[in-house]
């Protein structure tokens, strides 16, 4: 019994730093509150996020904010049409040791670190962009034969603006689908916009205290993991997974007439993994419909591939989600 109340203080005080993250970040983000939530709940699940939005919404300076609260080692990649592979990877190179010998040696890139901020990621070229996918999937890159393991926890933070933008290039499907989540950044209100200016153009300087470290950031992973899911849950997200699928029993009738391609097995990790997360915030042991309903729209928006139809016509992956969870019953 004791070994069950130690279990119950830990989930409670898990739910307790996490407010203190989020309370502490929101000191310096002015609103954005559903972006920051989707945003820990990707990192507490241990997952990639990719947040888009037109730029000066604050996409980079939120990530700066999320590092410093969790004191997680940062780096930025600034993505350009000339960014190569290695720039981001490392590269190995040739140095003269004390005893005059020459022998390649490893110099780290930018992408060994803990939070990495992709900033713009998609004005690379889809080669540059693929040299992330052994790191976003496998936690590891490999050099010249070599293979070199990140440092825990490790994510990728990576923003984008609208592919409609002059010199952007779309991202690869398989790239695409590392990501747990495709959290989009919109415009502040006006009460948001006055508060933005009070804080940014004034004298005042805000400081940002540091509410957890890397230790805590894997235990909290730990207790995600922990969280349980019932198999009537279960069997809700695999539904909602199925009914992305055109040529499935369960797809909605938007489905059946503008989506080409739906969600495959990684969606369905994708939504329990961030489930579990949003339970965990919530301070509970186990996950609910209302976790699932809350995050299969960033999870499963950039899973969907739209058809010509879909496409000429202008429907959002969002418009379709929801039909979906309206039809969709436990």
């Amino acid at each position: 019994m004791s070994s069950l109340k130690e279990k119950e203080q830990e989930f409670l005080s898990a739910r307790d730093m996490i407010n203190q993250v989020r309370e502490e970040i929101k000191t310096f983000i002015v609103g954005q509150e559903d972006v920051i939530d989707q945003v820990l709940w990707s990192i507490l699940a241990g997952g990639h996020v990719l947040l888009e939005g037109l730029p000066g919404l604050g996409k980079t300076m939120l990530v700066k904010t999320i590092s410093n609260c969790l004191s997680l080692d940062f780096s930025r990649i600034q993505f350009t049409p000339d960014l190569m592979p290695a720039d981001i990877t490392g590269t190995m190179i040739l140095q003269t040791d004390e005893q005059g010998k020459q022998k390649f040696v490893f110099h780290k890139g930018p992408l060994f670190a803990n939070i990495i901020l992709a900033d713009e990621i998609n004005r690379a070229t889809p080669k540059t962009q693929s040299a992330l996918l052994e790191a976003m999937g496998e936690k590891t890159v490999t050099v010249m034969g070599e293979t070199k393991a990140m440092e825990k926890p490790f994510f990728v933070l990576a923003t984008q603006n609208p592919i409609d933008l002059e010199g952007t290039y779309p991202l690869p499907e398989a790239q695409m689908d590392r990501f747990i989540c495709k959290v989009l950044v919109g415009y502040p209100s006006n009460e948001e916009l006055k508060e933005i200016a009070i804080r940014t153009t004034g004298s005042n300087q805000i400081v940002l205290n540091s509410i957890a470290d890397k230790e805590d950031v894997l235990r909290l992973q730990n207790l995600v993991k922990e969280i349980l899911v019932s198999e009537d849950i279960l069997e809700f997200a695999v539904r909602i997974i199925s009914a992305t699928h055109p040529a499935s029993g369960d797809a909605s009738p938007m489905v059946k007439e503008f989506v080409q391609f739906g969600s495959g097995p990684r969606g369905l990790q994708s939504l329990i993994q961030l489930a579990k997360a949003r339970a965990l915030c919530m301070g509970r042991y186990n996950v609910s419909t209302g976790d699932i309903k809350k995050t299969a729209i960033p999870v499963l928006r950039h899973r969907l591939i739209l058809n010509f139809e879909g496409e000429a016509r202008g429907i959002s992956a969002d418009e379709i989600i929801s039909e979906i969870l309206d039809k969709t019953a436990l």
